[in-house]
């Protein structure tokens, strides 16, 4: 009896972590939003820098509750954390909006060179991030990773284009469809990785 209750607890723990997974995920960026607009309205010159020390802030909640969530630190969010607090950091310190603004190029940019730095040396990096919910053959891996490195590539070329071209409040509005935009690639990857899954 007791074996058979293992995969229903199992089952109702990974649907009771999904909504806690989803905020975490989220959450901070919805927080500097609307931290963004409420101070902008308040305090225009001053909204950009109340939005970023937020999304420190929400940013090291989120890695906190992952750690306890998951019970390990996944190195992609450890990463952009340690960039948010850096960037944040200098934007407040300096009274520069344009070290936040710059911040999704050099995450882009630094994922996109992790990816190339892997297919370089045949060793399929994104395969040691996602092996455990992914079974792909070597192709899969190599043609995933092409695209997720074509993909960061982009993002880092739009961030520089809009940041440097268009207003700040056009900039937050991108900022914020990112995520968005991230969750709709990897969902059009669904073809490639059915084509390439491998068969046990």
């Amino acid at each position: 009896m007791t074996s058979e209750a293992k995969p229903e607890q199992s089952q109702t723990s990974e649907a009771a972590q999904s909504p806690a997974k989803l905020l975490i995920d989220f959450g901070p960026l919805a927080a500097f939003f609307a931290t963004y607009y409420v101070a902008e309205r308040l305090q225009p010159e001053l909204g950009i820098y109340w939005a970023t020390g937020v999304l420190m802030g929400a940013t090291v909640v989120a890695l906190a509750a992952s750690r306890l969530l998951l019970g390990r630190f996944s190195l992609p969010p450890l990463v952009t954390a340690g960039l948010v607090v850096v960037f944040g950091g200098l934007t407040i310190w300096l009274q520069d909006p344009r070290f936040v603004m710059m911040k999704p190029t050099i995450i882009n940019l630094l994922f996109a060179g992790v990816l190339a730095f892997g297919l370089v040396t045949g060793r399929p990096l994104l395969k040691l991030l996602m092996g455990e919910a992914l079974k792909l053959t070597d192709e899969g891996w190599y043609r995933l990773s092409v695209r997720w490195l074509g993909f960061f590539l982009a993002l880092a070329a739009l961030n520089e284009v809009v940041w440097r071209n268009f207003s700040q409040p056009a900039w937050v509005n991108f900022k914020v469809g990112i995520l968005p935009l991230t969750f709709l690639f990897a969902v059009a990857q669904i073809g490639l990785i059915r084509r390439h899954e491998a068969k046990d």
